[in-house]
């Protein structure tokens, strides 16, 4: 049986690797005759945290034999004035600098038993440069978006806005009749790239590429982005649109370091609490807030009476043993009954748990899917990257999260002012109210995602239909 090879180059970031790893997966179980290569590019520190432990795991899978990871040699990286100027381009330039090592990749890295025949070049959203050398090597490209549907038709759109303004956007722009979003956007929500010259280019640049390529496979589910996915497969100068979600990593990351004590201790904590009782808080590994801020979330959290999960993430010189001389006096000992403030969290197993009934959350693509995932509604403190228009769109499009607030960024000239404990208060008790119709519509939803995958649903039709088109081209 000849062996047929798909060679996936995802953006050089653990979130981005996830649901790379776990769409391979899904495909792999599709034809015995699939094998895939995974090519991955080092970034300069501190942004490869995770990628080797990843990779062990994933390699350890069932479908183990037919999955490999090639990691290429590091090269120079953009000067570190473009950095400055944009990360998000930063980035781009950095992976683009990357060609002649893929191209190479593909051609030297045999197979050990084999002698596959590579018919596809899957690309990341930061990856549009990549289209170059399967053009080269005549094969067909493919866009893997690790985010949403509505994200990916509002990078089409920057060409259609830079065709009517010539410009980025500027903070005081009206809203926004974008084709992927049913309510109007507010330039507000925009993520931070969308106003710098450099990094609205770059994606402008990608939405251009992508349809270039001979298929869209979006990490999302049909039914939950209905809107969004409609108008992206209405479009004529698209290529075909699959959708191929929810992709989540269910096993996540029992332990961090060597030691699982704080793991067994928060969840024979959550053992002991009731049903949808507990609020959980975490803004992933870059989510890191000042001491004022922690006040404020402090307050709002004893005030509100409900219990809690609070991972508080502190930069290197400053961690958790230090948390109570920035909390209010007295707070850790008062509340040891309620709550507890931990640094790292199982994030993917919390949501599981019965006790958990609402999620604080920034708002990133993959913290969202394995919200939903698990029927646990989401209070919106976006944070950066393009989380701003997802809790938008979480909010106004989808319906399934209370808006703490939809505008806020932590980096940048315009971070966001500390959010007062009043405020947070009202949408924390918001989110816990039984009656809430949230809950019971991110229940539905939940249901619905999860059994897009299983035989006959939405999602594992769509990767059928991708299989049967690469294996016939």
């Amino acid at each position: 049986m000849s062996k047929l090879e798909l060679v996936f180059v995802p953006a050089p970031a653990v979130g981005h690797l996830v649901s790379t790893c776990k769409f391979a997966e899904h495909l792999l179980s599709k034809d015995q005759r699939l094998c895939i290569t995974i090519l991955i590019i080092r970034p300069p520190a501190p942004w490869d945290a995770g990628i080797d432990v990843y990779m062990k795991r994933s390699s350890s899978t069932p479908e183990g034999s037919r999955i490999r990871y090639i990691t290429l040699p590091r090269v120079e990286p953009p000067s570190s004035d473009k950095l400055e100027k944009s990360l998000e381009n930063y980035f781009s330039l950095l992976i683009a600098s990357h060609r002649p090592l893929v191209k190479e990749a593909i051609i030297s890295n045999k197979w050990p038993d084999s002698n596959p025949k590579t018919i596809g070049l899957v690309i990341d959203m930061f990856c549009s440069s990549m289209i170059d050398v399967a053009n080269e090597l005549g094969i067909p490209s493919y866009l893997f978006f690790t985010s949403g549907a509505g994200f990916l038709g509002f990078l089409f759109y920057l060409s259609v806005w830079h065709e009517k303004f010539g410009r980025e956007f500027n903070k005081s722009d009206s809203d926004l009749n974008i084709p992927a979003y049913a309510n109007p956007v507010p330039s507000k929500v925009l993520p931070m790239f969308a106003f710098n010259k450099e990094g609205f280019n770059s994606f402008r640049e990608h939405g251009v590429r992508f349809k270039e390529t001979k298929g869209i496979l979006i990490n999302t589910v049909a039914e939950f982005e209905n809107h969004a996915v409609n108008a992206l497969a209405s479009n004529p100068e698209l290529p075909p649109v699959y959708t191929v979600g929810f992709l989540v990593d269910l096993e996540g990351q029992k332990t961090k370091g060597n030691s699982n004590i704080e793991y067994e201790e928060i969840m024979k904590w959550l053992d002991q609490q009731p049903p949808s009782s507990v609020i959980f808080l975490c803004f992933g590994s870059s989510g890191i807030f000042e001491p004022p801020q922690l006040i404020e979330m402090a307050i709002a959290l004893e005030q509100s009476g409900v219990s809690f999960l609070w991972s508080i993430r502190r930069p290197v010189d400053d961690e958790y043993a230090k948390l109570e001389e920035i909390l209010p006096e007295g707070f850790l000992e008062r509340t040891k009954n309620k709550g507890i403030v931990c640094g790292w969290a199982p994030q993917i197993d919390i949501l599981a748990h019965k006790a958990t009934g609402a999620f604080v959350s920034h708002c990133g693509w993959n913290s969202t899917l394995e919200s939903l995932w698990h029927g646990v509604p989401i209070v919106t403190w976006p944070l950066y990257a393009e989380q701003q228009i997802n809790a938008f769109q979480l909010v106004r499009d989808l319906e399934m999260a209370v808006e703490l607030r939809l505008d806020y960024k932590m980096r940048g000239s315009d971070r966001g002012e500390i959010v007062k404990a009043e405020e947070m208060e009202k949408a924390i008790r918001c989110i816990m109210d039984r009656e809430n119709p949230v809950r019971k519509r991110v229940k539905d939803l939940g249901e619905i995602c999860r059994n897009a995958l299983m035989e006959g649903g939405s999602s594992f039709n769509s990767i059928e239909r991708f299989v049967e088109t690469i294996l016939d081209s």
